[in-house]
């Protein structure tokens, strides 16, 4: 199965760090944050990759021109292919445009995913989701979508008023379980999809999943384990005070 990853985006809420280069490849532990993503995948054995990129494409290309392991490259008219010996892994690169939605930039890699199924995540994430499980979900339910839903964990503190005086009744650290699930960006789709994408300006997460909804075919895998987006300067400070206390639970394929 090949790997979708939604690389194309422009960042601006952590424009600091996105100013010459795309939000992926942001450095996490002295790699950009596709990396890591791409090492979970490899960790259960997907490596087949194809990276839609937009903003500032030419900096994921010449990262992986430039990496070592790379044994063979195909620039064709549509996408750039690499192979990577160290990681056995195939890339291609398309851009899928500056301005492109999600769904669009979905839509766009459709003749390089084939006739199976396929995964999709965002370029972002940092995870620990266990990846044959998610498909495993998607296969038993018949699903035409399987996402990955996640309680995130809360940065703010909740505070509990007696009525409208002011005063404080209670503060207290928000839990996950207080936290509502959301969509934790990793997915599987069947090919079927591309057919509820209608153009560049589709959004991913508007149209082609509410419309699986009502027919009921689209799923969440609830995942209970580490889960962080890398939205803001705050989020990756975050998990650089994680990394300097010797934790990275998302990567799991040093911590097996």
């Amino acid at each position: 199965m090949k790997v979708v990853i939604l690389a194309g985006g422009m960042g601006t809420r952590i424009s600091i760090e996105t100013y010459d280069k795309p939000k992926p490849m942001i450095n996490i532990n002295g790699k950009p944050i596709l990396w890591h993503i791409m090492k979970l995948y490899s960790h259960f054995g997907y490596n087949e990759f194809i990276i839609c990129t937009g903003y500032k494409s030419e900096v994921i290309t010449d990262y992986f021109l430039k990496s070592p392991g790379i044994v063979a490259t195909e620039n064709g008219q549509e996408a750039i292919e690499i192979k990577d010996k160290n990681n056995n892994w195939v890339i291609q690169l398309v851009n899928t445009g500056l301005n492109t939605m999600t769904g669009g930039r979905i839509k766009r890699v459709e003749k390089f995913t084939g006739s199976k199924p396929f995964f999709i995540s965002y370029g972002d994430t940092l995870c620990d989701v266990n990846i044959k499980k998610l498909l495993e979900f998607h296969k038993k339910n018949n699903a035409v979508v399987s996402m990955t839903a996640v309680k995130p964990p809360s940065q703010y503190g909740v505070i509990k008023f007696n009525g409208n005086s002011g005063v404080v009744d209670k503060f207290s650290e928000k839990s996950k379980e207080d936290a509502d699930w959301i969509n934790g960006g990793f997915f599987v789709a069947e090919p079927g999809v591309f057919k509820l994408i209608e153009s560049d300006e589709t959004v991913w997460e508007k149209e082609p999943l509410n419309s699986l909804v009502d027919d009921k075919k689209l799923f969440a895998y609830k995942h209970y384990g580490f889960w962080q987006s890398i939205e803001t300067l705050k989020d990756k400070n975050f998990i650089e005070n994680m990394i300097e206390h010797n934790q990275k639970p998302w990567m799991v394929w040093e911590n097996n």
